[in-house]
């Protein structure tokens, strides 16, 4: 049985923006310091897209992306979080906390965690959201880089993170070929590619055909090739806009700056997951998450005189 905590949709200690794996994770955990915690849920967190994860700890036969976020939803609501859908449009200080706007209301609370990810970069093609869904079409070859093995693999970029990228694929397959789909100019790692093996294309990227659960027909520059796997090198765009409208710190990417305790340079103001500077994992998500939610609890007993000095 949930285990609800007086006035927390009304007036929340601690607003959690994200619900994905760090968000929902540092709402259990505040849920269980029995600190009054609203999850603001604008819906569709990447991970929803893992159709089998097998690196998540604890599940050696794998677990879906969607029942990662159920699990950990629930456990969130176990403890006590309201999550409620919704987008939050801005964010600025009150005093000692912060009034978000969101859906037409106003929200204080004390304490902000932003757990609001990254989006993908995608290629703009006819076919790519199915081939996503399907796990065809991959963005993370930390995650599921194993199943590829043996496989031909193609990998889709721009710039030299492509490179890189085939170039780590490597480990996996010694059919992998780079179809560079950015300026010539953009990729500087030609003989690297050369001398590890990596077969190069450079032509303009054209469709995705899908057929039988493999990418039957990868078409660029009038051509078209057979791969079992897709992997977009695109890149991601942090989602820290409400982060820079209170002028916290940005690290060169564009994702966030934290310390060790996952606070950013705005007091009060943490961050988890993918929009810190990091490998973006679940596993790593989720191990932020931990310790960002204990070190807000314990600055909030600070502020509150409720702890003995060191």
């Amino acid at each position: 049985m949930a285990r609800r905590l007086a006035h927390a949709v009304n007036d929340p200690e601690v607003l959690i923006i994200g619900a994905g794996p760090a968000g929902l994770t540092a709402a259990t955990y505040l849920g269980r310091f029995r600190r009054r915690t609203m999850v603001m849920d604008a819906g569709a967190p990447r991970a929803c897209w893992i159709p089998l994860s097998h690196n998540m700890p604890g599940f050696p036969a794998g677990i879906t992306g969607a029942d990662i976020l159920k699990r950990l939803r629930e456990q969130a609501e176990e403890y006590g979080a309201v999550i409620r859908p919704g987008r939050v449009e801005s964010l600025v200080h009150d005093g000692e906390g912060f009034i978000a706007q969101a859906e037409g209301r106003s929200i204080r609370a004390r304490a902000i965690l932003l757990a609001t990810g990254v989006v993908d970069h995608h290629p703009d093609l006819p076919g790519v959201e199915r081939a996503v869904q399907k796990a065809l079409v991959r963005i993370c070859p930390i995650c599921d880089g194993y199943e590829a093995t043996g496989k031909a693999v193609a990998v889709i970029g721009d710039s030299d993170k492509g490179a890189r990228e085939a170039a780590f694929m490597r480990t996996y397959s010694d059919r992998v070929t780079l179809i560079h789909i950015g300026p010539a100019d953009a990729l500087t790692r030609r003989d690297e590619l050369d001398r590890l093996g990596v077969e190069l294309v450079l032509a303009p990227l054209e469709s995705i055909d899908i057929e039988q659960d493999r990418v039957t027909a990868l078409s660029y520059g009038g051509q078209s090739r057979t791969f079992d796997l897709v992997y977009s090198a695109l890149g991601t765009s942090p989602n820290a806009e409400l982060a820079q409208g209170l002028k916290a710190r940005l690290a060169s990417d564009g994702r966030l700056e934290v310390d060790l305790h996952q606070a950013t340079s705005v007091p009060g103001l943490y961050a988890a997951g993918d929009v810190v500077r990091g490998l973006n994992q679940i596993a790593v998500a989720t191990d932020e998450a931990a310790v960002a939610a204990t070190d807000i609890h314990n600055r909030l007993r600070r502020i509150d005189g409720v702890t003995v000095a060191d």
